[in-house]
């Protein structure tokens, strides 16, 4: 599959054209990366590529940005290009996005930490709205697309009310990965709800100011993850 289609079969891909300035070099390696990141690399075995003429024409700009942010790209290990075939997106093996999941699972626990000691209590309300609108009739097991993206704000959100750069600058390679693997595997085995629940006891202890449980829980959950996607990666990886 090579990215991007045509519009009418990306009706919710917005890429608008902008123009040249200081930093738009910059705002192009970010918009690639983003694009990569809603292609769903994990959720098909079929290889996924870039090409680099339409991504000049649907950003309005020369091709010289486009192949220095592929270079940038291609450095920190999302793409590849492949002399004569185009630009490959890279999927990451079994054992490394285990690995990445682990990690997330410290910065995560970490995030969880910051946020109980100095998040306001109106913030950490931010949390527990995102699932609201799921109950005993709106259960997640029943809306998996729906629960899916409430579920990867949290985590989001989690990271940004830290206020650390730093966190956020960490994590953001790690996400791109590890989102993809969470929206396939929240549908499986009935995961939704128990993750619904641990989100829930995770934003209670962050509610009581209970550091150390949040921090434990928080980290658990993302292990959770870690040791769901070891024994149980059919048709992810293989």
């Amino acid at each position: 599959m090579r990215w991007p289609m045509a519009d009418e079969a990306t009706p919710n891909l917005v890429l608008e054209p902008f123009a040249a300035e200081p930093n738009f070099k910059t705002r192009i390696y970010a918009a690639l990366k983003q694009a990569i990141a809603n292609m769903d690399i994990y959720g098909t075995t079929e290889e996924k590529w870039l090409d680099e003429r339409q991504l000049a024409d649907r950003l309005g700009v020369s091709r010289t940005p486009i192949r220095e942010a592929i270079a940038m790209l291609e450095q920190q290990g999302f793409v590849k290009s492949i002399p004569r075939r185009g630009i490959m997106v890279l999927r990451k093996t079994k054992r490394e996005v285990i690995e990445m999941i682990q990690m997330w699972a410290a910065l995560e626990g970490m995030a969880a930490r910051l946020v109980s000691l100095n998040a306001s209590g109106k913030e950490i309300a931010r949390l527990r709205k995102l699932f609201e609108d799921f109950h005993e009739d709106h259960k997640p097991a029943d809306y998996p697309g729906e629960y899916s993206e409430a579920n990867l704000q949290f985590h989001q959100t989690l990271i940004q009310m830290t206020d650390s750069k730093i966190l956020r600058e960490t994590t953001e390679n790690i996400l791109l990965h590890v989102r993809g693997i969470r929206k396939i595997t929240i549908g499986r085995d009935d995961r939704a709800s128990q993750s619904i629940k641990d989100h829930l006891a995770i934003i209670t202890a962050l509610e009581k100011r209970d550091t150390e449980l949040a921090e434990k829980l928080c980290r658990d959950h993302t292990l959770g993850l870690a040791a769901y996607v070891e024994k149980h990666s059919e048709g992810i990886f293989d």
